[in-house]
């Protein structure tokens, strides 16, 4: 077995030369008067509507763009409001389905009344010029002709004239939207940000600010009366909706042959934090826990809501005891339990409030297990509250989540989508498999927003017949299935490699990422399974057979491209025996009022052979052929989402093994292989500087050389510090900086 190597050098940085603007319409497409002239009617018409209704200060418009558009596509010129681009007015983002069932994009932007005046005038601007030089329409030929002798665009620059054009006939139509969903009950409502603060829209309508709980500004938890009083006096002021009771999902699976365990004293092993139902405090493991309750003193506790929550942390501190056929060998690890919501239905709003509280309250602890589900399906165009609240928890302390993927009520309940908080898009969420790495019955499916991969990998958690797994629960042993036991096994491998082996929340999730793919390509139930079952044993992600190398490159982004052009890939007579796999990690702050548009940076991943483009710039010919930033090519943002996980936060590409294996050439005589990121920021044409992540890449050699050592002197050879993770010196290393020192003060 060969261990992994950490590759370390300062990575190369540059800014992005290419040219700004959107460029112009397809050659051959036509841009009509008549399109112009029902674009401006309609903004017309949202002009009306909100002259009419002043509470907010402004005007909310909604954008329908026939298909999934990228941001380059999108409005520059219509709806500027004063030095405040298109872009930076959206406050929402969702896809609606044509009769066609074709997906398309809708943004809701806040803008000013005189922006949609300004608007109006010059679409009128733009429908005359089209009547006079062109009558029949313009095509983007001869858009790129503007300005040309026998044209009259005074009083509009060439420039703005062309934006016209891109954003008439990338657009659909414009309206305004009237929020019409409903539940009874409680609800988790966001409104739209907008013009006015939200007590005073609250107050507006009728409701008392004081009354309402709240996540955040515009997030907030009203009764089902309140929000008939938001909808009747402002519907256009709600964008998302969700239950606020929502039921939660368990495993009753339950059996109890009684028996006493033992368990030796805990030392100064790592501290996992569990987030669940109550913890029982009389079991053999207890002195392994710290027990903090989170429940109001006027909720009552029964027994069996202790059942869930004990039974996990049973997983975290003993699970390789109580299941020795799933020995991972990572040891034993404390946990400091915080007990927030009840067996059955509870408040999602509560749930959120608590799970703030104890994380921002325990900094110290990185690693998270959450094993709570709601039975209520996602949503397809929003991040549901729960998710969204963990995935800002992320950002803000540096933690990482491994949350389960939720189960089905019942086997006979048919395909379900995955329920909240599952659909965090920053943490690891974990499905079921059995022993045999099939499926579990009571599996629910993602993807999240119609695109994201979720859940990302898959573990052993128990199905029926004799294929459950033993947890301690109050009464004893108890035989148990659920993702709710998949995930704490996925928590313990996580903990390992941060707390023990001294690795980043992104190289952690890296590894556990790509540990779980194969070279035979994607599993053809990834909605189900994510990138593939994880290996039972912590050795199996530390280290890989004597015919690959795997090596871990992290960095921070600085400017548009990160990049390392200089990674010596073995060769044998100037070709290369490699296939290869590479996995990319990096945890973007997110935007839940978006929408579907959740994530605010995209990493644009390349990793393959370096060559010599043929406009002379070097570049990297990516394994998965992406071209997506490949000026030579144009790749419609829908492809570039399913294709190459665009905006997505996790990157997985690889050679797949076939029959016939031909050694691939390398280009010119330095051949190297390389590794390029591509930042974008979706809200502002700057940039969050150095946002770390993690790229973890495996090359298999393919006639069965251990080429491990040669690989490593290489890259020192080529200024790469080369750090061989042995797994034996950093648990050395960690017992040493958990030793308590004694000083003698005599």
């Amino acid at each position: 077995m060969n261990n992994i190597l950490e590759l370390k050098k300062k990575l190369n940085s540059a800014p992005n030369k290419g040219g700004g603007g959107g460029g112009f319409i397809p050659d051959h497409s036509i841009l009509t008067s008549e399109k112009v002239r029902r674009l401006s009617s309609e903004i017309h018409s949202v002009l009306d509507y909100w002259q009419k209704n002043k509470q907010i200060n402004g005007a909310l418009i909604s954008v329908h763009y026939p298909r999934i558009m990228p941001k380059s596509k999108r409005l520059t010129r219509i709806l500027k409001d004063s030095s405040i681009t298109p872009n930076l007015s959206i406050r929402g983002a969702k896809f609606v389905k044509d009769e066609n069932d074709k997906t398309h994009h809708v943004f809701t932007h806040f803008v000013s009344l005189s922006a949609l005046q300004s608007s109006i005038n010059e679409l009128n601007y733009l429908a005359d010029y089209l009547d006079k030089y062109h009558h029949e329409g313009i095509s983007g030929i001869k858009q790129k002709k503007i300005g040309e002798s026998g044209t009259d665009n005074a009083g509009i620059s060439k420039s703005a004239l062309s934006q016209l054009i891109n954003d008439c006939f990338y657009v659909n139509h414009f309206n305004v939207e009237l929020y019409s969903g409903d539940f009874e009950g409680d609800s988790i409502v966001t409104v739209y940000r907008t013009g006015v603060s939200t007590d005073a829209l609250l107050s507006s309508v009728g409701i008392l600010p004081h009354e309402i709980q709240r996540i955040n500004d515009t997030t907030l938890l009203l009764t089902h009366s309140q929000l008939k009083l938001l909808k009747q006096k402002a519907p256009y002021m709600i964008s998302m909706q969700v239950k606020d009771l929502a039921d939660f999902s368990y495993e009753n699976q339950f059996e109890f042959p009684i028996e006493i365990q033992t368990i030796p004293e805990p030392e100064n092993e790592p501290i996992i934090g569990v987030i669940d139902t109550p913890f029982y405090e009389d079991v053999y493991f207890s002195k392994w826990v710290d027990y903090k309750s989170m429940l109001s003193r006027d909720i009552q506790v029964d027994s069996v809501d202790y059942m869930h929550g004990t039974a996990v942390s049973s997983i975290i501190v003993d699970g390789c005891n109580n299941n020795p056929d799933l020995q991972d060998g990572c040891g034993r690890f404390r946990v400091k339990h915080f007990g927030v919501c009840k067996k059955g239905r509870f408040s999602s709003f509560s749930i959120i409030k608590s799970i703030r509280e104890a994380v921002s309250q325990n900094p110290d602890i990185k690693v998270w297990n959450l094993s709570l589900g709601s039975l209520i399906e996602i949503s397809d165009n929003y991040i549901s509250p729960e998710a969204a609240e963990l995935d800002k928890l992320q950002t803000e302390y540096d933690v990482l989540f491994i949350i389960s993927g939720t189960n089905k009520p019942s086997t006979n309940a048919g395909n379900m989508k995955i329920g909240a908080p599952a659909d965090s898009l920053n943490s690891i969420v974990v499905n079921a498999v059995t022993r045999n790495g099939v499926s579990a019955s009571y599996t629910r499916t993602g993807p999240v927003l119609s695109f994201f991969n979720k859940p990302d990998v898959s573990y052993y958690g128990g199905d029926k017949d004799d294929d459950k797994i033993l947890v301690c629960t109050p009464t004893g042993e108890a035989r148990v299935i659920g993702t709710s036991f998949a995930a704490p096994w996925i928590t313990r491998k996580v903990a390992y490699l941060i707390y023990k082996m001294g690795l980043t929340r992104e190289v952690a999730k890296a590894l556990i990422i790509h540990t779980s793919t194969s070279w035979y390509g994607y599993s053809s139930n990834m909605s189900s399974v994510g990138y593939g079952i994880v290996p039972k044993h912590i050795n199996d992600i530390l280290s890989t057979r004597d015919d690959e190398i795997r090596f871990i490159i992290r960095g921070e982004t600085e400017e548009y491209e990160t990049f390392a052009y200089d990674i010596p890939v073995p060769t044998v007579d100037n070709k290369y025996p490699f296939i290869a796999r590479a996995t990319l990690c990096y945890f973007p702050e997110c935007s839940r009022e978006q929408g579907v548009d959740y994530t605010n940076t995209e990493m644009d991943f390349a990793f393959g052979r370096v060559r010599i483009a043929s406009n002379g710039k070097v570049e990297v010919a990516s394994i998965d052929n992406n071209t997506q930033s490949d000026d030579t090519f144009y790749t419609y943002e829908a492809d570039a989402r399913k294709l190459y996980r665009k905006w997505d936060n996790i990157k997985h590409k690889s050679d797949i093994i076939k029959k016939r294996f031909t050694d691939k050439k390398a280009y010119g005589n330095n051949p190297m292989w390389g590794l390029s990121i591509k930042t974008k920021e979706r809200l502002s044409t700057g940039r969050k500087p150095k946002l770390p992540f993690a790229a973890v890449v495996t090359l298999k050699e393919m006639h069965g050389r251990n080429r491990h050592a040669d690989f490593a002197k290489l890259c020192q050879y080529h200024g790469w510090h080369v750090n061989e993770l042995d797994i034996q010196t950093r648990l050395d290393i960690h017992a040493i900086g958990e030793q308590q020192l004694e000083f003698d003060l005599s």
